[in-house]
């Protein structure tokens, strides 16, 4: 069987409150990858289209690659960034005509000045080109916005089940799965959605999500099922059809797709109380750790406003603040986003002690900059961090020593030029933090950091502290999102 495929990456989480525009510096720091030349250590988002040519190949397909761009996680996508990157994409799309299947692995929750949903643009703008008789098919991240019209434009799509995303590269083979079946006949895809009504941030590492995710896998396993997946959504994308949607995909019966999804979706309702993580105040957290004695596994405290993966600046001083304002010590945060104090440190060298004003510059949601006497206790080039398989970048690093002076009673802080949320105890390692020592880490996380620091983990604990990527979400200050939502209405539905 001889077939043609295209296929591409576009996409970003776009978090509207964040105070950083996401221009074309920001894919090109994350991935811009032109011609399938990913080299030997492909990122999370350029995997699947790893995994797609090498599968096509070994089938004797003839595999087009189209445009790779992804960018880290930061407020809405200018129009002419968004436009440039979507018009690359078709215009390779166009000159691989004539096509068997497109593949696109899209995160599904980009928002654009003018396109409130950007990659439901660019899949109508796919399908108007290919034509009806074309398969489209999708791999989303579970953060998406399931929008309608990217529902009309494709004819699969199938969304990560695990968060933190440990699942990459197994959505991209049941994808790949899928197309060979449909170009062969075997099965005709139909979707169905059902919306959940409901805004929030569910762990898959705890129950009841992980009973919810075993449930799907279960259910993929009776006739006439074909892929069950469920859009957590992303909450800080001020949209309009934001919010969870339940999505399933069946074999020609569309009936079947529609009840599946609607069951799914009310045991997703009746769990929302449960599925949302406990969140703890900075203060309590603190009391929490000062509580138990050190016995050589920390504590690990999310900051989980201040998370760069879902938009935030990464630079707050909220709960170093704190820290410092109580005189505690033994705890260590790593990264916090800083390229001027990661500079200064670089010109100083390890051993320098000094005056340096630290985070806060992004606005306030950052909260305020810090004036503090710091020791340059280490330095590292171009660290890099495991995650879902891949390496990550950290950028350059500086650890500064910024209260105490033995590792008991230290406050330490190791700050990057490179803006990425902390996802394994290498972000510490990497600059000499030994992650066993402190009694606490601090990391600049939501859940991605789950799958590396659990392990080494007394205790996880989720902060909820003020910042752009805020756990709140009665108090989103959202202008496009009208509809009623849970927890913002106690019963959207009624």
């Amino acid at each position: 069987m001889s077939r043609r495929i295209f296929t591409a990456c576009l996409g970003t989480e776009s978090n509207s409150f964040s105070p950083i525009p996401t221009g074309i510096s920001i894919f090109e720091g994350a991935m811009l990858v032109r011609e399938g030349r990913h080299g030997d250590k492909p990122s999370l988002f350029g995997l699947p289209l790893v995994i797609w040519r090498e599968r096509a190949r070994a089938l004797g397909w003839t595999v087009t690659e189209g445009l790779a761009a992804f960018a880290t996680p930061a407020g809405d996508t200018t129009q002419s960034t968004y436009e440039s990157l979507r018009d690359e994409i078709l215009r390779e799309l166009q000159a691989a005509l004539p096509l068997d299947a497109v593949l696109l692995n899209l995160h599904g929750a980009m928002i654009a000045d003018g396109y409130p949903d950007a990659e439901g643009d660019l899949l109508a703008r796919v399908r108007e080109l290919v034509g009806p008789q074309v398969l489209i098919a999708c791999e989303l991240d579970l953060h998406c916005h399931l929008t309608d019209q990217k529902v009309r434009s494709a004819d699969l799509m199938v969304i990560f089940k695990e968060y933190p995303h440990i699942d990459v590269a197994e959505r991209a083979q049941e994808v790949f799965d899928l197309v060979v079946r449909c170009l062969l006949g075997e099965v005709h895809p139909v979707m169905a959605v059902h919306d959940c009504a409901m805004l929030g941030v569910y762990p898959t590492t705890r129950e009841p999500m992980s009973g919810i995710v075993a449930h799907m896998k279960a259910l993929e396993r009776e006739p006439g099922v074909l892929s069950v997946s469920l859009a957590h959504g992303f909450p800080w994308g001020d949209t309009p059809e934001v919010g969870t949607r339940v999505l399933v995909v069946a074999d020609r019966d569309k009936e079947l797709a529609a009840r599946l999804a609607k069951d799914l979706g009310e045991q997703v309702w009746d769990s929302r109380f449960a599925i949302i993580p406990p969140f703890v105040s900075i203060d309590e957290a603190i009391d929490h750790v000062l509580a138990h004695d050190a016995d050589g596994r920390p504590f690990v405290l999310a900051d989980t406003a201040d998370n760069p993966g879902i938009g935030a600046p990464g630079d707050s001083t909220f709960v170093l603040r704190r820290l410092l304002e109580r005189g505690v010590g033994g705890f260590a945060l790593s990264p916090l986003w800083d390229p001027i104090a990661t500079a200064l440190a670089f010109d100083a060298g390890v051993g320098a002690r000094f005056d340096m004003r630290i985070g806060g510059k992004l606005g306030p949601s950052s909260g305020d900059a810090l004036d503090l006497r710091v020791e340059i206790k280490g330095l590292v080039q171009r660290a890099r961090q495991p995650f879902g398989g891949t390496m990550a970048a950290l950028g350059d690093m500086a650890w500064l020593r910024v209260a105490g002076t033995s590792d008991a009673d230290a406050v330490d802080v190791v700050v990057n030029d490179y803006r990425v949320q902390s996802f394994h105890p290498e972000c510490f390692r990497a600059v000499g933090i030994d992650p066993l020592r402190p009694r606490a880490l601090i990391v600049k996380s939501t859940q991605h950091f789950q799958a590396g620091f659990a392990p080494i983990a007394r205790e996880l604990l989720y902060v909820s502290a003020p910042g752009a990527a805020s756990m709140n979400m009665t108090e989103l200050p959202y202008r496009h999102v009208t509809r009623p939502l849970w927890p913002r209405v106690h019963d959207p539905r009624a």
